[in-house]
């Protein structure tokens, strides 16, 4: 698919000297450059979204781009979960756009400044089996080196993504590339990347595969590693877990790395067709690996805190693990029974190594909880060095009032949930969405539109959190004054899958809303 002469040449230079110009890009690019300004899903590996680069105000949207050229929708609801955007830090940002109703894909480089397109990319990449489409999976390594899935679990990479030609494209898989070559087709229709692509510090890949079906190799899903050379190993989730009817890594869930590396967490589960809201079928586990040989040192099974009941973790949701600055690790199930808890979920709360559980947030299913330094906010005055910030809605359609907020939480502090009466973890800061809802405001007044993030970006230097909601509006949320300070319309708003917000290195916010890209800035 990608082959040499499909290549689009700078003008005047011979076919040859396309890669040594990106060579010698990258090795300039690694000598000047420390890592990506937003590496991928949440920004880095232990998924905190916090950003390092000062955000300009949101008041005016500069340039946008379509992340879906055929958008799909169910009962009025926008059934994608599109992929966070990736920045360089010379300002290239690169979006996956979904070219097909139910797959197909391509990956766009644009000038960050302007939206002006670089190059373009059509990629093999075939979806596993679904209920929503799920993300697709790129990620950028500490080098400036571009990585994004390809059919039957191989990953593709380019040196150099800030080229203004279209560029060398190579293939890697985690099973050795004679294995792909011999077998091809049977892989590529059988063997899928189904999670965000995590990278470490090191430029070291990680992330999840399913398998539909059998395939030449005699392999089940699992958990895959892979180094930049394209050497690769990998676990089957069974193994892993120890569960003989854990087959894959939850769809959409990016593995996360411990603090120093040397741990990777990964969630595992048994395909599950039935969708959102039915018992699981088997135990879903939290599982801390080895980094380097992916052997399992721990395990725990999720469980509903209120009820000890098999916790869900649908492959339509997109929590991820979150690892706190002093290693202990955050992840997001949805309750069991549906409706417990509103269809809130629980954000659960482990140690490091898994061994201790501690109370959980009020609210995690389909989000990934962002770090934020205990500093921001002016008002705390608790134990805790770090706090989390969550969506925080309360579904009318689910037993809860509507009234759908963000919070900051304690992780060291509780409270009594003043509708479950259960133990959670305290709220340090809450506000409400600002657009009523009008399918809900009859029976309760105060309904909001529900907030559409699966992971919101931190930014430090001004004190406040970029979020996105279903209303179609992009909001600063001042923590110090705890109050919207700015807010942009987008689109007219829609029902819609969770989607990330992002930081580039200029300070140009960026939001997925209604399946386009929107760059924002003064």
């Amino acid at each position: 698919m990608f082959a040499r002469s499909d290549l689009k040449r700078p003008s005047g230079s011979p076919r040859a000297s396309i890669e040594a110009l990106e060579n010698r890009t990258l090795l300039s690019v690694s000598a000047t450059i420390a890592g990506p300004a937003w590496a991928g899903f949440a920004g880095n590996a232990q998924h905190t979204a916090d950003s390092a680069y000062t955000s300009q105000p949101l008041s005016k949207i500069h340039w946008q781009t379509k992340v879906d050229l055929n958008p799909q929708t169910s009962g009025g609801e926008l059934i994608t979960h599109y992929t966070s955007p990736i920045i360089t830090r010379r300002n290239t940002v690169i979006v996956a756009v979904k070219t097909g109703a139910d797959g197909g894909f391509r990956i766009e480089a644009h000038d960050g400044a302007t939206g002006a397109l670089k190059w373009s990319l059509p990629v093999d990449y075939q979806l596993p089996p679904h209920i929503f489409v799920p993300s697709y999976s790129m990620a950028l390594g500490p080098t400036g080196r571009l990585f994004f899935a390809g059919a039957g679990g191989t990953v593709f990479y380019i040196n150099d993504p800030n080229v203004s030609y279209r560029p060398a494209v190579h293939r890697m898989a985690f099973y050795g590339m004679a294995n792909y070559t011999a077998h091809k087709a049977a892989l590529n229709s059988s063997v899928f990347i189904d999670t965000p692509i995590t990278i470490s510090k090191a430029g070291t890949l990680f992330f999840g595969f399913q398998v539909s079906g059998t395939n030449p190799l005699n392999f089940t899903g699992g958990i895959a590693r892979l180094y930049s050379d394209g050497a690769g190993r990998f676990v089957s989730a069974s193994t892993a877990s120890g569960d003989f009817t854990d087959d894959k890594v939850v769809q959409n869930c990016a593995p996360a790395l411990s603090v120093s590396g040397d741990s990777v967490y990964v969630v595992v589960n048994r395909t599950n067709v039935l969708g959102i809201g039915a018992a699981p079928i088997s135990g879903t586990y939290l599982l801390r690996l080895n980094s380097q040989t992916l052997h399992t040192i721990n395990s725990v099974r999720l469980r509903d805190p209120a009820t000890n009941a098999d916790a869900d973790v649908p492959d339509a949701a997109t929590s991820s693990p979150t690892v706190g600055p002093n290693g202990d690790v955050f992840f997001g199930v949805l309750e069991q029974p549906l409706n417990l808890n509103h269809d809130r979920g629980w954000l659960l709360h482990f140690s490091a190594d898994l061994s201790k559980e501690f109370t959980p947030g009020d609210f995690g299913w389909d989000d990934t909880a962002s770090i934020v330094p205990a500093s921001m906010v002016k008002s705390y005055h608790g134990k805790s060095s770090y706090l989390l910030m969550t969506k925080y809605n309360n579904y009318a359609d689910h037993g809860g009032n509507g009234v759908n907020k963000l919070a900051i939480l304690d992780p060291t502090a509780t409270q009594v949930d003043p509708t479950t009466h259960y133990v959670v973890m305290k709220e340090v800061l809450t506000i409400a969405g600002v657009t009523p809802d009008p399918d809900f405001v009859k029976a309760f007044p105060k309904a909001v539109k529900e907030w559409c993030i699966n992971t919101a970006v931190v930014d430090p230097a001004t004190d406040s959190i970029l979020a996105n909601s279903e209303d179609g509006k992009f909001y600063r949320w001042n923590l110090s004054s705890n109050t919207f300070t700015q807010v942009l319309k987008l689109t007219d708003g829609l029902s819609e899958a969770y989607t990330p917000t992002v930081i580039g290195p200029d300070g140009t916010a960026y939001a997925i809303n209604d399946s386009v890209l929107f760059a924002v800035g003064r």
